[in-house]
């Protein structure tokens, strides 16, 4: 349902600016690689080099173990063959099952709307081409009637689709999970401090410097990554932003954003234009989930579900850029 880069790292000055900490003449090591259909960024401070770029090929190699596991277009992954399998069984990994009753968690936290069965609704959109026609409304009114998460029948590590028709989509909250098992990755390597950012699900490993946490921005809303409205300060956190400016099809001077309600197969619409949700390192599902939810709930149902969870925090942005903080999240402002 989304992918997302909507978090910029705040520099100083002009440019993206990380001051190397630990010993001052060590530069950081960073490598980038397209993976889970986006840019994916992995940075080193600690180390080494040799020892920075083992970590960093460590981190990218649990992207693509976990990647061939839950990607819907990837042949032979859990997830392809489940939406291939025509109602059938299919006997999946630990963590796909674990993913997939995640999914079915935040299905019943938010009324429905979160739906992991969207997958033949989303299928039908191009939202890599802002020019793509929007899709024929007999063949998405034909795609809802496939979605029902409660449809997913459950027995040991066998999943099934009661719907042949149906299919799982897991971009909503895989790259949440896989940020997490990275984390876990690199950790286990001796990293220190890091920063991971999976296409905007940024997970950040100990302090910039002793003492001093990274500062994070958060994407003013049509600004194509170049604006930010405000900063936040966090350390070993993970934090995550989903917008409804991220991908969108332009036809007849309407937007279609990329966030589709289950219900009606169209985008949502609301006063939400993005969720930002920070949480504990270890927590990027969770941040990547929730996002979208609140996305797709509003401002004040997504509010009301999150002042109930302890130990996460969110900013609101609605579309005249006003910025509502939950839990007490703490934005400082650009003016």
């Amino acid at each position: 349902m989304k992918s997302r880069t909507m978090l910029l790292f705040l520099a100083l000055c002009a440019g993206i600016i990380i001051t190397q900490t630990g010993c001052k003449n060590q530069e950081p090591v960073e490598q980038t690689e397209f993976l889970l259909n986006t840019a994916c960024t992995i940075t080193v401070y600690d180390l080494k080099e040799k020892e920075a770029q083992a970590v960093i090929q460590a981190g990218f190699d649990c992207c693509r173990q976990y990647e061939n596991l839950l990607s819907k277009t990837v042949e032979g992954s859990d997830i392809y063959r489940l939406n291939h399998a025509k109602g059938q069984p299919v006997e999946v990994s630990g963590p796909t099952l674990e993913v997939i009753k995640q999914g079915i968690r935040y299905g019943d936290l938010s009324e429905g709307m979160f739906d992991i069965t969207i997958g033949a609704v989303s299928d039908l959109w191009d939202f890599t081409n802002v020019n793509a026609p929007v899709p024929d409304e007999k063949k998405i009114q034909a795609a809802v009637k496939t979605v029902d998460y409660k449809q997913i029948k459950i027995q040991g590590n066998q999943v099934r689709l009661e719907d042949p028709k149906a299919h799982v989509d897991l971009g909503g909250i895989a790259k949440g999970y896989i940020a997490d098992r990275v984390t876990e990755v690199m950790e286990l390597q001796g990293a220190e401090r890091a920063i991971i950012n999976l296409g905007g699900n940024i997970v950040t490993i100990g302090e910039k410097e002793e003492g001093k946490p990274w500062n994070i921005g958060v994407e003013r809303p049509y600004s194509d990554r170049t604006e930010i409205l405000g900063s936040v300060k966090i350390s070993d956190a993970a934090i995550s932003t989903s917008g409804i400016y991220e991908r969108f099809i332009k036809q007849g001077g309407k937007l279609y954003n990329h966030v589709l309600n289950p219900k009606t197969g169209y985008s949502i619409e609301n006063s939400l234009d993005s969720v930002t949700i920070l949480a504990a390192k270890g927590r990027s599902m969770d941040c990547d989930a929730l996002g979208t939810v609140c996305l797709m709930l509003g401002a004040e149902k997504g509010r009301t579900l999150l002042e109930g969870m302890e130990g996460v925090r969110a900013v609101f942005v609605d579309q005249d850029e006003n910025l509502q903080t939950i839990n007490g999240m703490k934005i400082e402002e650009t003016h």
